[in-house]
């Protein structure tokens, strides 16, 4: 099958929609100024991401999961402030940083415009190790209509496993290859790709700030590179 078939886009979420990187460092620079603490904040913000992340992928392989995106922020958080000699961060002040930060990042400005447009050709799903309230709040905080949102939290294996990508193609009633996995990390796309999905590249150069992406650079076996959603919608025949 080509793209021509593709009848649905499911989108990565946290990084390839979502700015964590300054929602994150933001959060951590209020709380800290609150108690006139001094600290490289973005480099402390990946560090929560890089770890939170590495908590979640392949979450579900051995065992059914015990916890979620948000349960791994908050156990990362207090690590990270532990390490960071932060104790003077309130219990309050954590949860505003591991819950509120989260639930009401902000988009990349060149996605809430795309997104109607691609939904007239397209079925646009949040497929995601995001749980499913931090993808229902940005939703309603950067007002995103989303035809569906998968979490892995519900399908109980979390990317890049097979599985999870051959469980949201079921649940939509799609073949895989009717389905294109939009992302910025090849981790993802490559493994949707070995289920059969299409692959989109968007590339986000500024999703961990200065300190750069752990891979730009996107695998050429990808159907789609797009330097941005309106780049992906013309490639996919959308007009903008």
């Amino acid at each position: 099958m080509s793209l021509e078939d593709v009848k649905a886009l499911t989108f990565d979420t946290g990084g390839t929609i979502l700015d964590w990187h300054t929602g994150f460092s933001n959060a951590l620079g209020k709380a800290g100024a609150n108690h006139g603490l001094q600290k490289d904040w973005p480099r402390i913000a990946n560090e929560l991401r890089r770890r939170a992340l590495r908590r979640m992928v392949y979450l579900g392989k051995d065992s059914p999961p015990e916890y979620n995106f948000d349960d791994s922020h908050r156990v990362v958080l207090d690590d990270l402030i532990a390490e960071n000699r932060l104790e003077a961060i309130t219990e309050e002040e954590r949860h505003d940083i591991w819950w509120k930060a989260p639930h009401s990042f902000g988009a990349w400005p060149d996605f809430p415009g795309v997104l109607p447009k691609l939904r007239q050709n397209f079925i646009c799903v949040s497929m995601t190790i995001l749980s499913f309230r931090i993808v229902i709040d940005t939703a309603r905080h950067n007002n995103l209509s989303w035809d569906a949102v998968i979490s892995c939290e519900g399908i109980g294996t979390y990317k890049p496993l097979p599985e999870s990508y051959l469980t949201a193609a079921r649940w939509l009633q799609l073949k895989p290859e009717e389905c294109c996995m939009v992302a910025c990390h090849n981790f993802d796309l490559d493994a949707a790709k070995k289920a059969g999905f299409k692959t989109a590249f968007v590339r986000r150069p500024d999703e961990w700030g200065d300190e750069g992406p752990p891979d730009p650079e996107p695998n050429p076996a990808h159907d789609i590179i797009a330097d941005g959603f309106p780049d992906l919608a013309r490639q996919l025949g959308v007009p903008i």
